[in-house]
């Protein structure tokens, strides 16, 4: 997948969870004019809304939803898989780390 891809995912993941622009800009340090455009080129591309923007609100569509709902899930599985292990780091018997050990 292209990176401006994932990156238009991510903005839009930021402003479902928020539910405001101005919030999810800040968190993701960008402007909240710069992330606007952004989830309006992926709808543009999806070829369909995603958002539904007052000038107090945003909410999601239908469409947006789902989208939320798979993406988040993927999100969420892809920060699982990518923490170490708590074995990680750690010499496993008969590694090069245990033969070394002198027994007396």
């Amino acid at each position: 997948m292209p990176r401006e891809s994932v990156n238009d995912l991510l903005a839009f993941l930021a402003v479902a969870r928020e539910k405001n622009f101005t919030r999810a800009a800040a968190k993701l340090g960008v402007s909240q004019s710069a992330l606007s455009h952004t989830v309006r080129q992926l709808e543009t591309r999806l070829g369909i809304r995603l958002l539904t923007r007052t000038t107090r609100a945003v909410s999601l569509t239908d469409a947006g939803e789902r989208l939320f709902q798979g993406v988040g899930l993927i999100s969420t599985r892809s920060r699982r898989n990518l923490k170490p292990s708590p074995n990680s780091g750690k010499s496993r018997p008969g590694t090069s780390a245990s033969r070394h050990q002198t027994t007396q």
